[in-house]
């Protein structure tokens, strides 16, 4: 029975892991990965335990299954946080690495942000919250690529 009950467990923990989006939150291993991959950078500017268009943003697009298995595939995913809650706080490092990226990506300070770069850090589009299926919203990104 316990045997059972572990390979149940490892199967599940490993479809999770398959399955789960690949955020990184280095710029440099981003852009590496972009040149290795021939990828798109897709950069998410978010404030994800204050801004409702954020959390929005991940719950009706980044966190579906349509979107997870295409961007796997097509983009390289960067995340920068920025949390007001104490108990959600960043790194120091890591917040100082969001600060830069805000300073060169989002000047306006605009939450949600969504930029989409190439493998060298040239912005080929933006975009923000949009009212949309994960479908649509790949559709927006890819427009952004050519």
């Amino acid at each position: 029975m316990k045997k059972m009950i572990c390979i149940v467990l490892l199967f599940f923990g490993t479809h999770t892991i398959v399955n789960a989006q690949s955020w990184l939150t280095d710029f440099e291993k981003a852009k590496s990965s972009a040149k290795v991959t021939s990828k798109k950078i897709v950069l998410v500017f978010q404030g994800s335990d204050w801004c409702a268009p954020c959390i929005k943003l991940d719950k009706e697009i980044w966190d579906t299954e349509v979107f997870k298995a295409y961007s796997k595939d097509h983009f390289v995913m960067l995340k920068a946080d920025f949390p007001k809650r104490s108990k959600n706080a960043l790194t120091k490092e890591q917040q100082e690495h969001n600060d830069k990226l805000a300073e060169a990506y989002n000047k306006n300070g605009y939450f949600p942000y969504v930029v989409v770069l190439d493998e060298n850090g040239k912005v080929l589009g933006s975009t923000g919250y949009k009212k949309s299926s994960p479908s649509e919203y790949i559709k927006i990104l890819e427009s952004f690529k050519s």
